[in-house]
């Protein structure tokens, strides 16, 4: 299971990084997509959609079952990704280049609510 030391995790197994443009991405880890399975159909978060952390926002469905998307932190929704809403298997083929969603943090520092890969990989062992 790959969890890269430069991104930042939740508890409810998604990854987020800060992107180029000064948003954040947030897309599934490596760990969730394995459990999920083949995966077949994203329903992500709306663009300007509120987000709430550890509130549910969203959907991840596999041949197996369905997940709900938590929100990493509290924030707004500013882009989704549509390559990857077309062609959801992306995610399984690498889930750190698929990313879900992009959005504007309302905290300065996100990355300081969040697992680092260290506890991350940690939290996934207990389970």
């Amino acid at each position: 299971m790959r969890t890269p030391e430069s991104l930042r995790y939740s508890t409810e197994h998604l990854w987020t990084k800060p992107s180029a443009d000064g948003l954040w991405e947030a897309g599934i880890t490596d760990y969730a997509q394995d459990l999920l399975g083949d995966i077949v159909f994203i329903d992500a978060p709306a663009m300007g959609t509120t987000l709430s952390a550890g509130k549910a926002c969203g959907l991840v469905e596999s041949v197996k079952t369905g997940s709900d998307l938590h929100a990493l932190v509290d924030g707004e929704v500013v882009e989704i990704n549509q390559t990857l809403i077309n062609t959801p298997e992306l995610i399984n083929e690498d889930p750190y280049k698929a990313w879900i969603f992009k959005y504007k943090p309302s905290v300065a520092n996100p990355e300081v609510e969040l697992l680092s890969a260290e506890a991350y990989k940690a939290l996934i062992n207990d389970l």
